[in-house]
């Protein structure tokens, strides 16, 4: 099969599986959903907080959750009741069938992530009047857009992991621990090192002016290295090893 082909193929998995699209839509629902129950009810001037360029992306930490379980859902599925071998039987070059798997699962998580980002954004700043930014906003552009990309690279990484780990349940069970818990239990050991761990370096460019971290666009190349270092591993994993 082409490379063509077989990205069409797993493209008709992620639309077709309803928990893998089920996944891929709540990103832009909980998104949507924490930004108008958080600003229609805290007022404006609340809202506004002394950074509104990051006070109006406050629900993508909660959006990159369910781009992690749609990352993971995406790849758990092959592994689920032997598909994989069916998907093996039909793309014998694993190079192929991985680089089309991971390929349809960041490419879908960035176009979501970024109408996520973006409507988002419009949503948010309807509630707060004389206090809404625009895009115009000094960083406010960046961020729409740095927030679409963190979104597919949290994808990605929870992809290459499950490649790993090959259940859904146990990469979920220790990424949401690691990006809600974690960075609160080490702090007072690791201190900076804590905005280096890939949720935290890469919601950088979510502010107006980053401080005290490794900045903006740099914060969002590390998660892009943390991406980077789990698909590797997921390749060397299906590579490998027997389905």
């Amino acid at each position: 099969m082409s490379f063509t082909a077989v990205l069409h193929s797993e493209w008709i998995k992620v639309t077709s599986v309803r928990a893998v699209l089920g996944t891929l839509l709540a990103v832009p629902a909980v998104s949507l959903a924490v930004t108008v129950l958080v600003l229609a009810t805290t007022g404006a001037s609340d809202a506004y907080g002394d950074d509104p360029v990051h006070r109006a992306f406050y629900a993508i930490g909660f959006a990159q959750i369910a781009a992690v379980a749609f990352g993971t859902s995406a790849v758990a599925a092959e592994y689920a009741a032997g598909a994989l071998r069916i998907s093996l039987a039909a793309v014998p070059r694993r190079g192929v069938f991985y680089a089309a798997k991971t390929a349809v699962v960041a490419g879908a998580a960035l176009g979501v992530g970024l109408l996520t980002s973006f409507a988002s954004f419009f949503a948010g700043q309807a509630f707060l009047g004389e206090d809404a930014i625009g895009l115009g906003t000094p960083g406010a552009l960046r961020a729409c857009v740095g927030a679409g990309i963190h979104l597919a690279l949290m994808s990605a990484l929870a992809a290459g992991l499950t490649c790993v780990l090959r259940r859904a349940a146990l990469v979920l069970g220790l990424l949401i621990p690691a990006f809600l818990i974690l960075p609160f239990v080490i702090s007072d050991v690791a201190g900076s090192a804590v905005r280096y761990l890939p949720d935290r370096a890469g919601q950088q460019i979510l502010h107006q002016d980053p401080a005290g971290g490794p900045g903006a666009w740099t914060g969002l190349t590390v998660t892009a290295l943390w991406a980077a270092a789990a698909l590797l591993a997921g390749w060397a994993a299906v590579r490998r090893r027997d389905t």
